[in-house]
């Protein structure tokens, strides 16, 4: 471009997912664009329609009953090779092995240690050539991980605490107490349990939901919803309810699902990204591909290969936890966290948009 000196590093910023495939959620190899300006790799399109007799995009459903002809996006090619490059360089400069998957940059320095880790949650990602830059962001790693340790610890000496002054009759921490008592639900989670309603304003045009607002459905064909900004691009959704505080607990009917995620996110989070891969939003999430999943603070963290026929979500913002249960069979605790929350927490749902008819399910809460 004329006007810039040819011998001057430019950083390059880029948003969350600029140059990641929402299908294999990697880097884009060999990019390709549909016609709707959505961007995957060529090979994963490839995957997924296999010999048709559809062939739709995987974010917002267009299609064609004819096949589709893949071309490279020589544009994306050159910016994810250039990004590759410059990790590798940055990474090789201090001994590492370079790796394609992006990762959250940190903040300029000049913050206090903790406050610039808390910042760099909701930063954008600075491409360059520096072994600095590196150091800087195992540096904001390790100090996060410390964070989210010291935060536990001060909860539960809190709790203990608060427990020999008596304040506490029944104790909400989902860890240290069983799920079940005589077979049935245990009555503190019951206490806790609410019915959240999906958030039409939100609702994807790739969706449906039932006339209660309990069930959503993936639609055979795109619905005709008024334009709104706070409306997902992809087959997610929101619940109306949104919590700052207090004990929250609900339950999910996944079975009518193949590919599905559930858990909570901040209004805020971007309406063309997906549930778990902002640092606004947590989830638990099924492949598919008999692979159960947790998606917290951007990173994925694999469970099993059982997929839980009911999810029970408890949501402890006094606490600072979150948690998943599988109570449909056997019930037993998925996985557990500290949260924290800068904003409201809603109910949040994704349904992948592949297969027409499937659908999540807020079912009444059984003690």
């Amino acid at each position: 471009m004329a006007g810039l000196d040819s011998g001057l590093t430019v950083p390059v910023w880029l948003a969350e997912d600029d140059l990641g495939c929402i299908i294999c959620h990697g880097l884009l190899a060999w990019p390709v664009t549909l016609p709707c300006g959505h961007s995957f790799c060529r090979a994963c399109l490839k995957r997924l329609w296999g010999a048709g007799p559809s062939w739709s995009c995987p974010t917002c459903r267009e299609g064609s009953a004819q096949p589709l002809q893949l071309r490279k996006n020589t544009l994306l090619q050159d910016l994810a090779s250039k990004y590759l490059q410059a990790v590798g360089e940055g990474e090789g400069a201090t001994g590492g092995t370079p790796s394609p998957a992006p990762g959250p940059a940190p903040q300029p320095p000049g913050r206090a240690a903790l406050q610039s880790a808390d910042h760099s949650l909701a930063s954008p990602k600075l491409v360059a050539s520096n072994a600095s830059e590196k150091k800087m962001r195992d540096i904001l790693h390790d100090l996060e991980d410390i964070r989210g340790k010291l935060q536990e610890n001060f909860l539960g000496k809190q709790r203990l605490e608060e427990q020999r002054q008596g304040k506490i009759l029944e104790g909400p921490s989902s860890s240290s107490r069983p799920l079940t008592e005589g077979g049935r639900l245990a009555s503190w989670l019951v206490q806790r349990s609410i019915s959240p309603t999906f958030d039409l304003r939100s609702l994807s045009c790739s969706l449906e939901v039932s006339k209660d607002c309990r069930k959503v459905t993936v639609s055979h064909f795109p619905q005709p919803y008024s334009w709104s900004r706070d409306r997902f691009t992809t087959c997610q959704v929101f619940c109306s309810q949104a919590f700052s505080s207090g004990q929250h607990y609900w339950e999910v009917d996944t079975q009518h699902c193949s590919h599905w995620a559930v858990g909570v996110a901040s209004w805020k989070m971007s309406r063309d990204q997906t549930l778990g891969r902002t640092r606004d939003s947590s989830c638990l999430e099924w492949k598919g591909t008999s692979q159960l999943s947790v998606w917290h603070m951007v990173k994925e963290t694999v469970l099993g290969s059982e997929k839980p026929k009911v999810v029970g979500i408890y949501l402890d913002l006094d606490q600072g936890k979150l948690a998943f249960y599988s109570v449909a069979d056997q019930e037993k605790l998925l996985w557990e966290r500290p949260v924290s929350a800068s904003s409201p927490l809603h109910p949040a749902f994704w349904l992948y948009g592949l297969h027409p008819g499937n659908s999540l399910t807020i079912r009444p809460v059984r003690a």
